[in-house]
């Protein structure tokens, strides 16, 4: 029997990349439920939208009514739940989206996952999943330069932003153990790549670059992140919706600690390369990195423990730092369509874009 996945925020940029890896890779059914916010773009899935195994619903996460009908009729073997607020610097400017979104909507979609669970048939019950998919920027700051976070790592939020997904985690958990929801959750890394929205690092600085825009960089650039790409991310999320145990967490890491300045120069070094017609009056790109004014609350270090991944589900990312991150340049350049009809709709950078 095919498998049906029901996935919250599926045209954001990983969740698209779930999505697509679906969609192109396996021969699951697929309902995307997604409010389409400013960062969500339907264009990131135009190559499987015609797909008769695809389905988009566009509904809020906080409807329940909504949520209850989508469940009736699509009829889910599980939920993958990635329809998050995720951008720090939004939840320090504007907190109240982000405990919406991620705390109120994720309570909402889990009594409607738990309404739908309770009807099913026994042997249908026992099989079905709820997978939330979160961030490492729960567990707060690394202390040193050796420790990793593991699944059993205190979590210790510093922003509005991980303190929401704190919480959703923490709901997560408690509908498992209360009702006996069968539950999975992620804690993941930086992610980057192929349609990743322009108001983050690695794109931001890709696009300021070619224009001859400064490039912010927070604080002195040291604060450290291990960055993953985002087809590696939506390999493992699969993975672990398809095979993980109930009531685990799994963290997935690319193995790839850099400094946001390293990412930044890495980022100048490629574009010398592959996009060496500079703007009028950039004789380097390099030249374009402009220290700012650090974030309130800015952890210093993140970094991934991936080993129970690995060990238990057999997942690696395929893609180095240096593979990954000269697919994504190349990929901005050759697709100028996507990101400029992103930048003429409703994204405005505002104070966003800074490193981290």
């Amino acid at each position: 029997m095919t498998m049906r996945i029901l996935l919250t925020g599926g045209a954001g940029f990983i969740g698209s990349a779930v999505v697509r890896h679906l969609i192109e890779d396996t021969q699951y059914k697929v309902a995307n439920v997604d409010k389409l916010t400013y960062a969500g773009n339907l264009e990131s899935l135009a190559g499987v939208a015609e797909s008769p195994r695809y389905h988009f619903f566009n509904v809020d996460i906080c409807d329940a009514q909504a949520l209850d009908q989508v469940f009736a009729t699509f009829q889910p073997d599980a939920v993958m739940h990635l329809a998050a607020e995720s951008h720090v610097d939004r939840s320090i400017d504007g907190p109240a989206d982000f405990i919406q979104t991620n705390i109120v909507g994720t309570y909402t979609l889990l009594e409607a996952a738990r309404r739908y669970w309770n009807g099913l048939s026994a042997e249908v019950k026992w099989a079905f999943r709820f997978h939330h998919i979160s961030t490492d920027e729960v567990y707060g700051d690394l202390e040193g330069t050796d420790s990793l976070f593991s699944e059993t790592t205190p979590y210790a939020p510093s922003s509005p932003y991980s303190a929401s997904k704190a919480c959703s985690d923490h709901l997560v958990r408690a509908w498992q153990r209360t009702y006996g929801l069968p539950v999975l959750v992620t804690n993941c890394s930086n992610n980057y790549g192929p349609y990743h929205f322009p108001e983050k690092l690695i794109p931001h600085v890709i696009l300021n670059a070619i224009h001859g825009r400064p490039l912010p960089v927070y604080g002195d650039g040291l604060q450290i992140r291990d960055w993953l790409f985002v087809e590696d991310h939506a390999r493992a999320l699969c993975e672990v919706v398809c095979r993980g145990k109930v009531g685990e967490t799994y963290n997935i890491g690319g193995h790839n600690e850099k400094t946001n300045l390293e990412v930044v120069e890495t980022l100048c070094d490629l574009l010398e390369e592959l996009a060496p017609n500079k703007p009028a009056g950039v004789e380097c790109y390099r030249d374009l990195i402009t220290f700012v004014k650090d974030r309130p609350g800015h952890d210093l270090r993140y970094a991934i423990d991936a080993g129970k991944i690995e060990r238990e589900l057999g997942w690696r990312p395929q893609e180095t730092f240096e593979s990954g991150i000269r697919k994504t340049v190349q990929w901005y350049l050759d697709h100028q369509g996507w990101w400029q009809r992103v930048l003429n709709g409703q994204y405005r950078p505002e104070r966003l874009g800074q490193t981290g």
